[in-house]
C-alpha cells in the first residue's frame, strides 16, 4: 500500500492561512495533528499545535520544540527555527500536560507570526469511536474547521466501554442497544450528530469527519459506506478516508459532486433544438439527466435558454433542477455561470455535461468522480486515445474562475491553463461523440444498439 495513490492531509482539509482546525473524537486525533502540522511546515507555513484539554508527556514530544503558556515572546523566534511549535501548559501530575484556555486561540489568531493553528480539543482514553461527555469538547469558537475523527477499526465491536468511549452516549444518539456491534450507520449517525462529534461546531466552521484506519480495502469499503451516508447531512462539508500511518495518509476525500447540464444553446448547425430531440425512448436532455442521476449526482442542474420551455418540459417528471440563462446567446460561459449560480454552498465539485452526448453513461461518470475523490485535481477529464473528451468535472476551487470566464470557450481555458495538475481519466469513445449536425444525429440512430 505504500505506494498507492494518496493525497496530504493538508489538500484534504483544504487548509489555509487563517485556519483554526480543531480535532475531537478518537481513533487517531493527536497522530492527524501532528501529521497535519508537519505537512503544512514542509509547505512553508509556519505552525501552532496545542490542546484545551491536555495531552500526555510522550505526545507532547512530537513536536519539535515546545513553548509553556509564559513563554509567549520566545514563540516568533521558536517558529523562525522550527516552523512548528506546541503551546503547552503545566503538567497535571498524571502524565498529562494541560493546554491555554479556549479564549485564547483566538487572540493567537492575530499573530503575523503563525500561519495556521491546531487544536487538540478533547480525549477519548485511546478508544478508536467516542461520544463527547458534558464538559466537553472544548472548541475555540475562532475555529474554521472541525475535524471529528473515528477509527474504522471501531466496526463490528461490541458498543460497550472497552472498545468505545461514553458508550452510553453512541447508544442515546443511535437508538442502539448496548453491546451491539457497532456499524457503519453508528458511525454515521455520530460523527456530524450536534451531540455527537459537531458538538460545539462554531457558525461558519466547516464540520470535515475523518474516518481513520483504513489499512485495508475492507476498511476503505466500509469508509465509503460511512462517507455517503454522511453526505446525506446538510451540515458536512466533505469526509477524508485515511489510513494516518501511510504516506500519504488520505486515501479518499468524498464531498457532493453535482451535474450541470448545459442545455441552453441554439442549436444552429442542427437547425432544430436538439435538446428536445428523441433518442431510444426518452429525449436527449432527459437522457443527460437521468445518467446524471443514476451516477449519484447531486443536485442535478438543467441549465436551459433558446426554446426554455420545451427543454424544461423535455425533462418533466424528473427530480432535476431548472436554471434559466437569459444570456444564452453571448456563449456557453453564461450557462457556466447560471449552473454555478444555483450550486449550494458545500458542493465540493460540479461535473459539466452537454446535452448533446447521449453515449455518455453513468460508468463514465463515476470514473470522473472517483478519479477526484483519490486526487483532489483542480479538473478530471475523460481521455480516449489521447484525446480528451467531455464531460469535465472542475474542483470548486476553480468555481471563482469558472465565473469570470466570457464568451463560447467554456471552461478549455482553465485545462489549458492548469496543465499537468489535470487528471485524465480512461473513457471510451462516447466522450468524443456529440451531436452537432442532422447528420451526426442520422449516423448515430443508425448505429447498432
Amino acid at each position: 500500500m505504500n505506494d498507492r495513490i494518496g493525497l496530504p492531509l493538508s489538500k484534504a482539509l483544504r487548509v489555509c492561512r487563517g485556519d483554526i482546525v480543531s480535532f475531537v473524537g478518537g481513533g487517531g486525533k493527536t497522530s492527524s495533528m501532528f501529521r497535519l502540522a508537519s505537512e503544512l511546515c514542509s509547505a512553508g507555513k509556519r505552525v501552532l499545535t496545542t490542546t484545551t484539554t491536555h495531552i500526555s508527556v510522550d505526545q507532547s514530544r512530537m513536536a519539535p520544540a515546545s513553548i509553556g503558556l509564559d513563554e509567549l515572546d520566545s514563540m516568533q523566534a521558536k517558529l523562525d527555527q522550527f516552523g512548528h511549535c506546541l503551546l503547552i501548559g503545566p503538567p497535571d501530575g498524571k502524565g498529562r500536560v494541560l493546554g491555554p484556555p479556549a479564549s485564547w486561540i483566538g487572540s493567537l489568531r492575530e499573530r503575523a507570526d503563525i500561519d495556521v493553528i491546531l487544536v487538540e480539543a478533547d480525549g477519548s482514553r485511546s478508544r478508536p469511536f467516542k461520544a463527547p461527555g458534558g464538559h466537553e469538547p472544548v472548541v475555540p469558537e475562532s475555529t474554521t474547521i472541525l475535524v471529528p475523527i473515528a477509527g474504522l477499526n471501531a466496526l463490528e465491536t461490541p458498543l460497550d466501554e472497552d472498545h468505545a468511549h461514553r458508550s452510553e452516549i453512541i447508544a442515546s444518539i443511535t437508538g442502539q442497544s448496548p453491546g451491539s456491534p457497532i456499524t457503519t450507520s453508528t458511525l454515521a449517525a455520530v460523527l456530524p450528530h450536534p451531540q455527537g462529534g459537531a458538538k460545539q461546531l462554531p457558525a461558519g466552521a466547516r464540520l470535515i469527519p475523518l474516518l481513520n484506519k483504513a489499512d485495508s480495502e475492507t476498511d476503505l469499503s466500509n469508509g465509503r459506506d460511512v462517507a455517503g451516508r454522511m453526505l446525506a447531512n446538510t451540515s458536512v462539508d466533505s469526509v477524508i478516508i485515511s489510513a494516518m500511518i501511510q504516506d500519504p495518509p488520505v486515501r479518499e476525500i468524498h464531498g457532493k459532486t453535482a451535474g450541470i447540464i448545459l442545455a441552453a444553446g441554439m442549436s444552429t448547425r442542427f437547425g432544430r433544438t436538439k435538446q428536445t430531440c428523441p433518442w431510444k425512448d426518452t429525449n436527449f436532455a432527459a437522457r443527460a439527466a437521468q445518467v446524471a442521476l443514476d451516477a449519484g449526482l447531486d443536485p442535478v442542474v438543467l441549465v436551459v435558454g433558446w426554446d426554455a420551455e420545451n427543454v424544461k418540459q423535455a425533462v418533466d417528471g424528473l427530480p432535476v433542477q431548472v436554471v434559466l440563462n437569459p444570456e444564452y446567446a453571448s456563449g456557453q460561459s453564461a450557462s457556466v455561470r447560471s449552473g454555478l449560480a444555483a450550486m449550494p454552498s458545500r458542493t465540493a465539485a460540479a461535473l459539466f455535461l452537454l446535452a448533446d452526448q447521449p453515449l455518455i453513461t453513468p460508468e463514465i461518470l463515476r470514473d470522473l468522480v472517483q478519479a477526484h475523490r483519490q486526487t483532489a485535481a483542480p479538473a478530471c477529464v475523460p481521455v480516449f486515445e489521447g484525446r480528451r473528451g467531455n464531460p469535465v468535472l472542475f474542483d470548486r476551487s476553480l468555481f471563482g474562475e469558472l465565473r469570470e470566464l466570457t464568451g463560447d470557450a467554456g471552461g478549455r481555458v482553465l485545462l489549458e491553463k492548469y496543465g499537468n495538475a489535470i487528471v485524465s481519466v480512461p473513457a471510451d469513445r462516447a466522450v468524443l461523440v456529440d451531436i452537432d449536425t442532422p447528420e451526426d444525429y442520422t449516423s448515430l440512430e443508425d448505429r447498432p444498439s
